[in-house]
């Protein structure tokens, strides 16, 4: 009978995501009930459009985020942000299937025998892991590496979600600043009482910037990477028990029933992950709980 073969990856390269279309459909939706709302109580779109006010919200927010978060945490950020509207093609059943490739490869021919599949694997995270069995690193420090790379990447996303909830705790204030600009210079014209009434109006657009784009586009955004986040950390915990079970020598059919609880299972709101620490060499780790 033929050995199974994990199949091979088509590309050294990462997959390409898909646009996330809860994240389109909820803006969408967001600002058309918004707008939609003004427009039957007989506004107009053109009110809302207010090129000053953006500059004052948009602007102030994006100085005060500047104040609070480093540079290139800022950067870290700004690059992030298309991970809230894409969408990565990650499947945890195509990746227990090629993990249990692997260790059915494995188990009937030596760990050793997966040194040239190790080399394609498209996913970096599971080919590194997968290259320091195949050189016969200790499982303790493979589980040790795995999780310093974990929680450096779970710093990093948490620490781009922060930008966006910093911006989202300015913004609402900045709109209010803006606002009583915009009443100030109302002040200076009352003889005009059309024009007073226009000019109020005209300020409180400021607040519905500030107070929108916190609620709607710099939380939620915020939200979005945390989660992303959260979930890959979560494919990456199977991979590595996966690898885990390889190095073990454990049945193929066993590492399989251990991996199906991740399909199951949402990803887990996590406490700070401890650098350097070490699980259980057979303990398959469980989801925490926020």
């Amino acid at each position: 009978m033929a050995n199974p073969k994990p199949k091979p990856a088509k590309s050294d390269k990462p997959e390409r995501g898909k646009l996330d279309l809860a994240t389109l459909a909820g803006l969408g939706l967001a600002f058309g009930g918004i707008v939609g709302g003004m427009m039957l109580e007989g506004g107009r779109l053109n009110e809302l459009l207010q090129p000053t006010a953006a500059l004052i919200v948009f602007g102030g927010t994006l100085g005060a985020v500047m104040v609070t978060t480093p540079m290139d945490v800022l950067k870290r950020a700004l690059k992030a942000v298309m991970t809230a509207f894409m969408e990565k093609n990650q499947s945890p059943t195509a990746i227990i299937d090629e993990v249990i490739g692997y260790a059915t490869k494995a188990r009937k021919n030596g760990i050793v025998s997966l040194e040239q599949e190790a080399d394609r694997v498209a996913d970096p995270f599971l080919r590194k892991a997968l290259n320091l069995a195949v050189d016969g690193t200790d499982l303790q420090e493979i589980r040790k590496m795995m999780e310093l790379e974990m929680s450096m990447d779970e710093q990093r996303t948490e620490g781009a979600a922060k930008v966006f909830e910093s911006a989202g705790g300015y913004s609402p204030t900045i709109g209010i600043i803006g606002a009583v600009l915009g009443l100030i210079q109302v002040m200076k014209n009352l003889a005009n009482i059309d024009d007073v009434g226009r000019g109020i109006a005209m300020a409180f657009v400021a607040t519905i910037y500030g107070v929108g784009a916190a609620n709607i586009l710099f939380l939620p955004v915020g939200n979005k990477l945390r989660a992303r986040g959260q979930a890959g950390l979560q494919m990456k915990e199977l991979m590595l028990e996966g690898v885990s079970g390889i190095v073990e020598g454990l049945n193929p059919k066993l590492i399989r029933t251990k991996l199906e609880a991740y399909l199951y299972s949402e990803p887990p709101a996590r406490k700070t992950r401890q650098v350097g620490t070490v699980k259980g060499a057979a303990a398959a780790p469980a989801p925490a709980k926020g």
